[in-house]
């Protein structure tokens, strides 16, 4: 049975040395995926992936890597999307798992608040992120690997 791979979205992820203490604990490689250099710790199981700096370039080289034994960490609706058709487990960095039958809602709100801003509304952001958000994560990727290597997946 393949071993899981942790795939992350990490322009922006403010989980990173969470996913990393996982990952060792899981012995599971992670590939950090972004536009521009990020420093990442110098480890056998850490691959460090720097895409062009070209729009959606992270995000595509993410989904075309994602399958049935990769865990995606992304906050991006339209990656999660992508992320779930290719079998991979995908999870907010909050702990959320997005899942096929919450990603459809997910990207009609997204899609109804881009045209709130779009006409000029005002909207708040995302609530700011908490140590419970980061507890909650680190729960939530540990028990998708168990479920990885046990071979019963999302």
């Amino acid at each position: 049975m393949p071993t899981p791979t942790i795939l992350v979205d990490a322009d922006a992820c403010p989980v990173k040395d969470e996913i990393y203490r996982v990952a060792w604990r899981h012995e599971v490689a992670v590939k950090v995926v972004s536009n521009s250099r990020l420093r990442v710790p110098e480890h056998l199981l850490i691959e460090r992936v720097v895409v062009s700096d070209g729009f959606d370039a992270a995000d595509d080289w993410i989904a075309e890597a994602a399958d049935g034994h990769s865990v995606v960490i992304t906050a991006d609706i339209l990656l999660a999307d992508r992320a779930l058709k290719a079998g991979a487990v995908v999870l907010g960095p909050t702990g959320k798992p997005f899942t096929m039958a919450s990603i459809g809602p997910a990207i009609a709100t997204r899609a109804i608040m881009a045209d709130l801003r779009a006409g000029g509304d005002q909207i708040g952001g995302p609530p700011p992120f908490t140590k419970a958000d980061r507890s909650q994560f680190l729960q939530a990727l540990d028990s998708a690997l168990v479920r990885l290597k046990r071979g019963s997946g999302g």
